[in-house]
């Protein structure tokens, strides 16, 4: 089941980030501001989160959200699966939630940012399975050698 995140889901979220051996100390806090900003003010609208439950226990999310000063176009901030929840299609299922919801939302694009890191490749991957092109590159954006990716799904809303 995914669902809209909870308060008491913060603790759970951050134990599983910080399984992930891709995402380095700054990356959990950055996910964790989001998260808490998302479960403590309740009035905000940049961050909508839902969490993957699974015979009670979180196993994955998505943090999606609006880009300021578009009309139609949304960012995929986080899309995290629980790696010692194993292959049960988890980010297929949570991107597909994303994708409905910003299609519900009458968006037109869902961009994801990453980076082009080995340690990101199975990201990247992940993106070209689910239909993503790259529609930016800037190199050297998180550091020299580390570029930004921007992948991005068109949806044509005319047939939504």
């Amino acid at each position: 089941m995914i669902r809209r995140l909870k308060q008491s889901d913060v603790d759970k979220l951050e134990i599983m980030l910080k399984k992930i051996s891709a995402f380095s100390e700054k990356e959990v806090e950055v996910a964790m501001e989001l998260i808490n900003i998302t479960a403590f003010n309740t009035d905000q609208t940049d961050y909508n989160i839902f969490v993957y439950e699974d015979e009670g226990k979180i196993i994955g999310y998505h943090c999606t959200g609006k880009r300021p000063l578009t009309d139609a176009v949304y960012d995929l901030y986080w899309i995290v699966a629980d790696p010692s929840a194993g292959k049960k299609g988890i980010g297929k299922n949570l991107i597909e939630h994303a994708e409905k919801f910003v299609k519900d939302s009458k968006g037109r694009w869902l961009l994801a940012e990453t980076s082009s890191k080995e340690s990101y490749a199975a990201t990247r991957n992940f993106y070209l399975r689910n239909k993503y092109s790259i529609v930016s590159q800037i190199n050297d954006f998180y550091s020299f050698g580390d570029n930004l990716l921007v992948f991005g799904k068109y949806f044509n809303n005319k047939n939504n």
